[in-house]
C-alpha cells in the first residue's frame, strides 16, 4: 500500500506565513498548440512560479550552510527508499527524552505531531506549533538518522531565530522534510519512505511528492 504524505500545491496557497503562494497558469494553451501539430493533436504546457519553500518540501544542507550539498548534489540515499520509523510526538517541544530508545540508525525519522490538521488555516503558523528542540536534533544526529521530517509548519520553534534544529541536522548532512500530512495512516515502523526532490544545481529547497510504501 502507498500512503501519500504530501499536501497538493494549489494556485495562490500559503505554505509558510509571509511567503508568497505559487502562481499556476498556462504557457501554451491547447487552442494555441493546434496550429503546431497535426489535425486533432493538441497539448497544454503549463507554467508555475513559486518560492522553493512551497507545499511539502525538502531542505538540503545548503539551505543552512553555503558549503553544504545543494539539491543537485544531495545523494539519493538520503531521501529515497529509506527504511523509516514514525514517532508519536504531539509536542509542542519534541526533545531527546521523547526519542530515547528509538531505532533510528540509518533510517528516516518522521515526527507525527498531528499539526497538519491545521493546514491552510491561521492556526497552522501559530507560535505554539510543535517543533524539534536542539537536544532532540542532536540526539538524532548522534544516533545516526538519515532524514528527519515533521508534519508541522517548521521543524524549529518559529520564535527561535537561531533555528537550532535546522542547524544541527543540516550541518550533519541530514535533510529536513517539512509540511508532511497523513502520518496518522502509518505504522510505527516497517515502511519505506520516498521524498526525492528535483536535482537542481544551486537550489537548496524544493517541493517533493513524499510517500510511504507499506508492506501488503
Amino acid at each position: 500500500m502507498i500512503v501519500d504524505l504530501s499536501h497538493p500545491v494549489e494556485h495562490g496557497m500559503v505554505t509558510y506565513p509571509g511567503l508568497p503562494g505559487p502562481t499556476i497558469r498556462t504557457y501554451l494553451s491547447r487552442e494555441e498548440s493546434a496550429a503546431r501539430y497535426g489535425p486533432g493533436t493538441t497539448f497544454r504546457i503549463g507554467r508555475i512560479d513559486l518560492v522553493a519553500n512551497t507545499g511539502t518540501y525538502l531542505d538540503a544542507p545548503s539551505h543552512r550552510f553555503a558549503d553544504g550539498d545543494d539539491l543537485g548534489a544531495l545523494p539519493l540515499q538520503r531521501c529515497a527508499d529509506l527504511d523509516a520509523v514514525l514517532v508519536a510526538a504531539p509536542g509542542p517541544r519534541i526533545g531527546a527524552a521523547a526519542l530515547d530508545g528509538l531505532p533510528v540508525k540509518d533510517r528516516g525519522v518522521l515526527l507525527h505531531t498531528g499539526w497538519s490538521r491545521h493546514w491552510r488555516t491561521p492556526q497552522y503558523g501559530a507560535a505554539e506549533a510543535p517543533y524539534l528542540s536542539r537536544d532532540g536534533a542532536s540526539w538524532l544526529v548522534e544516533h545516526g538518522a538519515t532524514l528527519v521530517g515533521i508534519d508541522s509548519v517548521n521543524i524549529d520553534c518559529t520564535a527561535d531565530l537561531a533555528r537550532p534544529a535546522h542547524t544541527v541536522l543540516l550541518r550533519a548532512g541530514i535533510p529536513v522534510l517539512e509540511h508532511l500530512c497523513n502520518l496518522d495512516r502509518l505504522p510505527g515502523a516497517g515502511f519505506r519512505l520516498h521524498a526525492a526532490p528535483v536535482a537542481i544545481r544551486g537550489l537548496d529547497t524544493f517541493p517533493v511528492r513524499a510517500y510511504a510504501v507499506l508492506p501488503d
